[in-house]
């Protein structure tokens, strides 16, 4: 027990925690050198998974942007009557001049009952219909079950949500009236009634003259919803129109014809619908890559010439507590800079980017005059400082887009497994994609253990030193104030006899 006291300099008169705190701070400085490594692998770490982020916004960029054709070849679309046809356009439509005459809008069918007086609740029940689309499809036998505890309002929300039938119903308190109108617009349009639980249900709902077997509106039994059930029933309507003279129809008012998407809107009107490329929405995309990628590589390049102030180690907790906060964060601002200077994986790939950019796209399916950026206007800065940005020749561009847009996608994205006959697009994202694993390797991302990645493991091999390292120092601490209490322990022991001879000399001079 003894050996675990500490004497603070009683008998010396020194201090001996301020020695023995001196003598830690000479023995702690490995441990302060292997904590400011640790400190740089960390930051060394954030800064390649920043580089990464970049690198990633710019391939989601090109993918979402130039490698689709939704997004490339865009198409405008133009109507001379807007309030009679409108139209839109997919990528593959052609550039046409169409003019339609609506000669009638299609209707959705609509039945009306007489009234809800008979209708009963607290019985359950499932009905059951055969439903005739508009469009002439069909879904057979469609249930709705009714329970004991359903009210009429409780069954009508029943039949709304119930997608197959396909039907919007509602009930008029005033008139007592249920209205039943269809979703879907056509003449096809038929509600037939399965069985006789069904039939009983819609009689109480006022449809009188329901019937097994019979299109509900069919009022006469005679089979069919014609002029004289049309107090129930009003039938839907086909759109009927022609389309540069050819007179048709259809179930809807909006249809596609050759990848073109039109609306009728007005009957007795006509429309000239017109669809050209859509020149600015290339030029846009393009020129939001080009600034994309001048802003991504200038902040690589930023960081691959950032300067490392080598005379600038991070700071201890020690040596924060000796400083204001403007003077650390200035101090720290040099201790991390030039974490990724001349690093050799950004270096690599930026100039694997620029190759991409740069190098030919062969191919048989490749237009002459439309194989390299330079031949559509967009070039690299001629100002080594800048670091190998794109410039774009506005003009030219657009004019070359005007020519071929379609040229311009293959130089982008043309497929293959031959570099020579990849597109840029295609060459950029197999380059970062390559890139980003590389970095992935060095510095690791956020969710995998630092044993996966090079200086995760660093950080492991530095943390085993830091804990071993600090054992020793408190080892050693415990040694200097084992050696300076029994150094107290032998004055104490000295000064003790030395008073006993004193007072015994002293006694004897008496």
């Amino acid at each position: 027990m003894a050996s675990n006291l500490r004497i603070g300099g009683l008998a010396s008169g020194m201090d001996i925690d301020q020695l023995v705190s001196d003598l830690m701070k000479a023995e702690r400085m490995p441990l302060d050198k292997l904590y400011q490594k640790k400190q740089i692998l960390e930051w060394q770490r954030d800064d390649y998974r920043s580089m990464n982020t970049l690198l990633q916004d710019l391939d989601n960029y090109i993918f979402n942007n130039l490698t689709l054709q939704s997004s490339m070849l865009k198409k405008k679309v133009t109507s001379s009557d807007e309030s009679a046809v409108t139209a839109t356009a997919n990528s593959s439509a052609v550039n046409i001049s169409t003019t339609i005459n609506v000669t009638k809008i299609a209707k959705a069918a609509t039945w009306i009952s007489n009234g809800t007086e008979n209708f009963q609740s607290g019985t359950t029940r499932t009905i059951s219909l055969d439903v005739t689309n508009g469009d002439g499809s069909t879904k057979n036998g469609v249930t709705v079950t009714i329970d004991a505890s359903d009210t009429l309002d409780s069954v009508i929300s029943k039949l709304n949500s119930n997608n197959d039938l396909g039907i919007t119903v509602f009930h008029d308190p005033q008139t007592d009236k249920v209205v039943i109108t269809k979703k879907d617009t056509g003449s096809a349009v038929r509600l037939v009634i399965n069985d006789a639980a069904t039939a009983t249900f819609f009689q109480e709902l006022g449809f009188t003259n329901a019937a097994v077997g019979k299109e509900l509106g069919d009022t006469n039994g005679d089979g069919v919803v014609d002029a004289n059930d049309a107090a129930v029933k009003t039938a839907g309507e086909d759109a009927q129109f022609t389309i540069n003279g050819l007179a048709t129809t259809r179930s809807t008012n909006t249809f596609t014809i050759n990848n073109v998407t039109y609306t009728l809107k007005k009957e007795g009107a006509s429309a000239t619908i017109t669809t050209t490329n859509d020149t600015d929405a290339m030029f846009n995309t393009i020129k939001g890559f080009v600034d994309k990628y001048n802003e991504i590589i200038d902040k690589i390049n930023a960081e691959l010439k950032e300067e490392r102030y080598r005379d600038y180690p991070p700071l201890t907790d020690e040596q924060k507590e000796a400083m204001t906060e403007k003077q650390v964060e200035l101090w720290e601002e040099k201790a991390r800079s030039g974490m990724l200077r001349n690093d050799s994986i950004l270096s690599s790939g930026l100039s694997k980017m620029r190759m991409a950019l740069y190098t030919k796209v062969e191919g048989s399916n490749i237009t002459s005059g439309f194989s390299q950026l330079a031949e559509i206007g967009i070039t690299t800065s001629s100002n080594y400082l800048d670091g190998g940005k794109l410039i774009i020749d506005e003009t030219k561009l657009r004019e070359k887009i005007q020519e071929n847009p379609d040229a311009i996608y293959r130089l982008f994205n043309n497929d293959s497994t031959n570099y020579s006959e990849k597109g840029i697009a295609r060459r950029l994202r197999d380059t970062i994609k390559d890139t980003i694993g590389k970095i992935e390797q060095k510095a690791g991302k956020t969710l995998w253990t630092n044993q996966q990645f090079a200086i995760g493991r660093n950080l492991n091999q530095i943390n085993d030193q830091i804990d071993r390292f600090e054992d020793r120092l408190k080892q050693i601490e415990d040694r200097y104030w084992r050696q300076f209490t029994a150094m107290e322990e032998a004055i104490n022991k000295a000064n003790s006899q030395s008073m006993y001879l004193m007072n015994a000399f002293g006694g004897g001079m008496q």
